[in-house]
């Protein structure tokens, strides 16, 4: 997994229903930190020339939280122009989402592309 695609995994996972509990308090707050970071990058790669500007990449951000499926190569395209695998706020960040998410009881899954959360239930 690249270090975008670690970005894009945890904010698919912070943004999943199902969250409950005082995990879901933890992994809220984590996704915050995150998609703040991820916000500043998007913004201050406005001016790279890359044709991303902060507008773009920040409504790229948003459509991403509503359905990550339709928007995740698209989401890969801003985040790889606005530099966010140089960005040690945002990994950081990110691998906090992910830590916190696993120690819920859910596991992220990424295959080909496609991202999910799998619920673990009591039986």
């Amino acid at each position: 997994m690249t270090e975008v695609e670690l970005v894009a995994t945890a904010l698919a996972a912070g943004a999943a229903p199902g969250l409950t509990g005082s995990g879901r308090g933890a992994v809220h707050d984590l996704y915050a930190a995150l998609r703040e970071a991820v916000r500043r990058r998007l913004a201050e790669s406005g001016g790279n020339g890359v044709g991303v500007g902060g507008g773009y990449g920040v409504r790229v951000l948003d459509a991403y939280e509503t359905d990550p499926d339709v928007w995740r190569t698209r989401l890969l395209q801003v985040l790889t122009a606005a530099g966010v695998e140089t960005d040690e706020e945002s990994l950081a960040a990110a691998r906090a989402v992910l830590r916190a998410e696993r120690r819920t009881g859910h596991i992220t899954v990424d295959a080909d592309g496609t991202t999910g959360v799998l619920l673990e239930t009591d039986s």
